[in-house]
């Protein structure tokens, strides 16, 4: 008597390992965030909470906290600039929604729409204050030069996307160098800093702040591949933003890439603008499946997430380790 054997389905990566290593630090670095986001202008704190308070996942000001357990760091100073990541994110998505116009941010009304433009604007100006607060109470230059200088890349990020805006020749280099400086800066900033507070080897500073932008860059490769591939559940926003805000993101850049004449010109044609209806948006999304634009976006990501845990395999295996590993892999999931 024989019998088939079956493998059990691998398990899903998730982030609760990373939840459940940096929850106790969590809960000093929120109580930082509740205490610095209040002002005597009432605007303030109700503007901010409005966001902060919006179910995000807090990935970033995590970093901090779970370089610092890999580094076996005891003190407590990465609480205070765990929180000056946190507010560095929320000041950059404040000011990008009013660039974008968005509507939806993490499945609600997106701060501008309730509070304006001008509102939130200042608003996020508060925050990057307090974040800078926060460095200049830590009293280390070298932190304070890690997450100003991240600030800035920040913003010459937020510049290259626009500058790249409805321009359809947007090369694939292009586009990695603008999300390298959007989004994964402030990931490696926030990997980076944990090492300084704990005095580690210049080796172990630049494995995390490699774990970091690798990790960065894949987050940022999925949220554009879900954009194509999934409802507004997902990212809380409406699906095809990008498509309508004519971004070239890489599944865009690799349909346009691998598109026929007549294909290419509906891509044209869309990136400036002419081509924006949910009939058209739906074409887009057929093109991008034609030419497995999706899955070769996700490939890319897989590719930057294994960068991201083989950076920090210097360092002994450890609850800390697994948990950054598996945040990598839980990274390139999503949507799937």
């Amino acid at each position: 008597m024989s019998a088939d054997i079956v493998p059990l389905p691998r398990k899903a990566p998730t982030l609760d390992p990373m939840l459940s290593l940096t929850a106790a630090g969590m809960n000093s670095v929120n109580a930082v965030i509740l205490d610095r986001m209040q002002s005597e202008i009432p605007l303030i704190p109700r503007l901010a909470g409005h966001l902060i308070s919006g179910g995000g996942k807090r990935l970033r000001p995590m970093l901090t906290l779970a370089g610092a357990e890999l580094v076996g760091y005891k003190g407590t100073r990465h609480h205070k600039l765990a929180a000056a990541v946190e507010f560095i994110h929320t000041a950059t998505l404040l000011h990008d929604d009013v660039v974008d116009g968005s509507e939806l941010r993490r499945g609600k009304a997106a701060a501008n729409i309730i509070f304006g433009n001008p509102a939130t604007v200042l608003v996020g100006d508060f925050l990057f204050s307090r974040a800078f607060e926060l460095m200049t109470e830590d009293g280390s230059l070298r932190v304070l030069s890690i997450l100003s200088r991240a600030s800035a890349v920040i913003a010459e990020g937020e510049v290259s996307q626009l500058s790249a805006q409805r321009q359809i020749n947007t090369s694939e280099e292009q586009y990695l160098h603008i999300i390298g400086a959007k989004t994964a800066a402030l990931f490696a900033a926030a990997s980076q800093i944990s090492a300084v507070v704990a005095e580690c080897s210049e080796e172990q500073e630049h494995a995390l702040e490699a774990y970091g932008r690798n990790l960065g860059v894949a987050f940022q490769l999925v949220d554009d591949a879900i954009d194509y591939d999934s409802d507004a559940a997902e990212m809380g926003k409406d699906q095809g933003d990008d498509f309508r805000e004519g971004k070239m993101t890489l599944p865009v850049i690799l349909a346009y890439a691998r598109g026929n004449e007549e294909e290419r010109k509906f891509w044209k044609d869309a990136i400036i603008g002419h081509r924006s209806s949910d009939e058209d948006l739906a074409h887009a999304i057929a093109l991008i499946g034609k030419h497995n634009a999706l899955e070769d976006t996700r490939e890319r990501a897989r590719h930057f997430a294994h960068r991201a845990i083989d950076a920090i395999s210097i360092f002994p295996d450890s609850k800390a380790r697994a948990a950054m590993a598996e945040a990598a892999q839980f990274a390139v999931a999503r949507g799937h």
